[in-house]
């Protein structure tokens, strides 16, 4: 009997088949039975489903004489599902990958439930993949598992079948199967949400929903849209069938409205000339089922109106001065644009011609998302060494409150903005400024960089398409013929920068700006910074900082966090933070998994973790002088190789341990490897090589020369004197450290390992 039978029907899905059979038989949790439903497609479903099952004893094909439809397609699968449970699956969406995984240990860690509902993402032809809008309802918090009523939000989830795994005794004992006709999914979703006497959440994005641009069902218009009444019928005939359900009528029934609301406001939907009459039934349904009870915010009150008295005629009014109202204001808006955008060239032409203010300097870092980085700890030097220099940072309106008291901030566009830009004698950042600028005569352009390069940089890039998605090299050169200064942290800095960005700046390698902090705090500030991260004081924090992706629209989640850390069991908590490039946040269910991406400082987080878990990000060489253990995670480091290209082989000079598998890095921390002799070893050669200046004073170097005019410069502690501040957990005379007993993770060898 396998773990979960995961069922597949198929109709004129050819072109995606293939993918979602190979997403189900890929899985990390191989105890899986995959039953292939062919629909009696017109297309290659049928031949499609063959070959797997002709390879794959898994999976068992069942080919229907003639087309049922999806309801019945997946009766079809329910009788000869054998598994503990079920898992269902549409012919042209995909399960991620570790998604079987990932429940199995729900189900584990929540006593077997009869239904366990986890998340999805729609993605997109474009590679663009959006998360549920609403997965708030799925946290993992609270007692688990629990009954409808103790978290009725869930009936706000998309009501389908592939978002849950039900237990297949609790489906046969109650008698489940889906109704023929479009909409199958609602008088099946609700009776097995209300009847179930144990359901449990997993905040994970579990399977992608592909939005196909022409062929699905809710794209195709057809008189069949129609169904939907007959299911809302079957709904609320099972609430008939059952008093003790009686008290879900009135949310019943707003979903329904909602329901009905959709599906004829979607004109792709409904043939021309029924919308009327769909409007007539909806207003039936509306009289038949109504339940008051339920509040209702404005705009849902006028989508019940508009049902409730069957108004056709005032909807197509509405949504035509809508459509009026959006043109007209979209006209306004553009021509407002471009005077405003006139207007502020001709402001920066005119300031142009004014004195240079001496006194003064502007600070940018990562294109105005806040206070940070070798930027940010130059302009705290500017302020301590060079106080008759006022200092500016520019920030975008929502990153405003990253920036702390002292300098002036500007935000990015605005007629101070460019008034700065034109009469500043001092512009600092670790990226370009605007297209526009144009350096004066007496300003100075100190170009900081954002760290030191593993990944391809530059003109470099010019061989990488994949990664530089259209980057205009010239306008990249026009910018590097604008710097004065470039900040190096080592050697190899300094040759890859003066070799990618060819110009006629002068090189500072005085080390790190950005890494002062890491060698000046106190052990007061480390448990001060991990209070407010509510990291307990007997716990080990790993700061999990993987690297953005340029070739992937979308990035890949390679570790599971939750698994992780149920893994490495108590003692342990990831502080997760999402490179700034990424838009989808980082899934956060537990309290040991804390989402740090919105944290302004990363500085404040190196030095409240114990360790760093990394892939490819120049984070690694600022947390190598701090010396504390570091792991390298690179499940892809040949795929990431061949798109983004690196300097070194990572693998062989490797700042730690190294995991090329989310097992292999567990085993590292449950074995005491990551901060073994071997891996104290590879960072000090690692530490030796990169972190030959960063000693606290990179800062006061860049800005007594660069500023105060000095020659004679601080000189560099070497790397046996400095004393950077140690971990909490460095002090702590631990035992060894174990993890909650697995099947999948198998030791390797520490030579493997490194």
């Amino acid at each position: 009997m396998p773990r979960f039978s995961v069922i597949v029907p198929a109709y004129q899905v050819q072109a995606y088949l293939h993918e979602c059979l190979e997403s189900v038989l890929s899985q990390s949790y191989p105890d899986l039975e995959l039953i292939a439903v062919d629909d009696c497609s017109p297309d290659a479903c049928g031949a499609v489903i063959d070959e797997f099952a002709a390879r794959d004893p898994r999976v068992r094909a069942v080919h229907l004489p003639r087309n049922a439809g999806l309801g019945p397609a997946r009766n079809a699968g329910l009788e000869r599902a054998t598994g503990d449970y079920l898992v269902f699956l549409d012919g042209d969406d995909t399960l991620t990958p570790d998604a079987l995984m990932t429940m199995a240990d729900r189900l584990k860690e929540t006593g077997e439930p009869d239904v366990l509902v986890y998340d999805y993402a729609r993605t997109y032809w474009s590679g663009q993949a959006v998360r549920n809008r609403v997965a708030a309802q799925l946290t993992e918090r609270g007692p688990a598992p629990f009954r409808l009523e103790d978290r009725p939000g869930l009936l706000n989830l998309l009501m389908v079948a592939w978002n849950k795994a039900y237990r297949r005794e609790f489906v046969e004992r109650e008698g489940f199967v889906f109704p023929p006709g479009y909409y199958e999914d609602t008088p099946w979703t609700y009776p097995v949400l209300m009847t179930a006497e144990s359901i449990a959440t997993l905040d994970r994005v579990c399977v992608h929903y592909r939005q196909r641009r022409v062929g699905g069902i809710l794209r195709t218009t057809s008189e069949r849209h129609f169904d939907v009444f007959d299911q809302y019928d079957r709904v609320f005939a099972f609430v008939d069938a059952r008093p003790e359900l009686e008290r879900w009528r009135p949310v019943l029934f707003r979903r329904m409205v909602d329901h009905l609301t959709t599906v004829y406001a979607r004109r792709e939907r409904l043939p021309r000339g029924s919308r009327a009459q769909f409007l007539r039934r909806a207003r039936a349904h509306y009289r038949r089922y109504r339940s008051p009870g339920v509040p209702l915010p404005p705009r849902v009150r006028v989508h019940h109106t508009l049902i409730r008295f069957g108004m056709h005629r005032t909807y197509r009014t509405l949504r035509s001065a809508r459509a009026l109202h959006h043109g007209t204001a979209g006209l306004a808006g553009r021509l407002l644009g471009a005077l405003r955008s006139t207007a502020l060239r001709l402001h920066y032409r005119v300031q142009r011609l004014l004195p240079l203010r001496t006194d003064r300097a502007v600070f940018a870092a990562h294109d105005g998302r806040g206070h940070g980085c070798n930027p940010g700890a130059l302009e705290s030097a500017f302020r301590d060494l060079a106080p008759h220099i006022r200092t500016a940072w520019v920030a975008r309106p929502e990153h405003r409150h990253a920036v702390p008291p002292g300098p002036r901030r500007l935000v990015p566009g605005t007629a101070a903005y460019w008034t700065a830009l034109a009469r500043s004698a001092y512009l600092v950042s670790n990226t370009d400024f605007e297209p526009g600028l144009v350096k004066r005569k007496g300003q100075t352009l100190v170009q900081t960089q954002a760290g030191t390069p593993l990944k391809h940089m530059g003109l470099d890039l010019l061989e990488r398409p994949a990664a530089s998605r259209g980057t205009d090299f010239a306008r990249v050169l026009e910018g590097v013929d604008q710097w004065d200064y470039v900040v190096s942290a080592n050697r190899h800095s300094t040759l890859t920068w003066e070799r990618v960005y060819p110009g006629r700046y002068t090189t500072l390698e005085y080390g790190q700006p950005r890494t002062d902090r890491l060698h000046t705090a106190t052990e007061a500030d480390v448990a001060r910074l991990r209070e407010s991260l509510g990291v307990p004081e007997d716990a080990v924090a790993i700061l999990y900082a993987p690297t953005h992706r340029d070739h992937r629209r979308t990035q890949p989640r390679l570790l599971d966090l939750e698994r992780v850390v149920r893994r490495l069991g108590p003692r342990f908590v990831i502080l997760a933070r999402a490179h700034p490039l990424d838009d989808a946040p980082l899934a956060v269910t537990s309290g040991r998994v804390v989402d740090v991406s919105g944290h302004p400082s990363v500085e404040s987080l190196c030095l409240a973790s114990d360790a760093l878990v990394t892939d490819y990000s120049s984070l690694m060489f600022d947390y190598a002088g701090l010396d504390r253990p570091i792991v390298l995670h690179i499940p892809d480091q040949e795929a990431y190789e061949a798109a983004r290209g690196t300097y070194f082989d990572v693998a062989a000079f490797p700042p730690g341990a190294l995991a090329r598998s989310e097992d292999e890095l567990i085993d590292i921390f449950a074995t005491g490897h990551w901060r073994g002799s071997r891996s104290a070893q590879l960072r000090a050669v690692f530490r030796a090589r990169f972190c030959p200046h960063d000693d606290g004073r990179a800062a006061e170097r860049v800005v007594r020369r660069v500023v105060l005019g000095e020659t004679e410069l601080p000189p560099v502690i070497p790397p046996a004197e400095r004393r950077p501040v140690p971990s909490a957990a460095a002090g702590l005379d631990r035992p060894p450290l174990t993890t909650v007993p697995q099947q999948s993770a198998v030791p390797l060898p520490v030579a493997d390992r490194v």
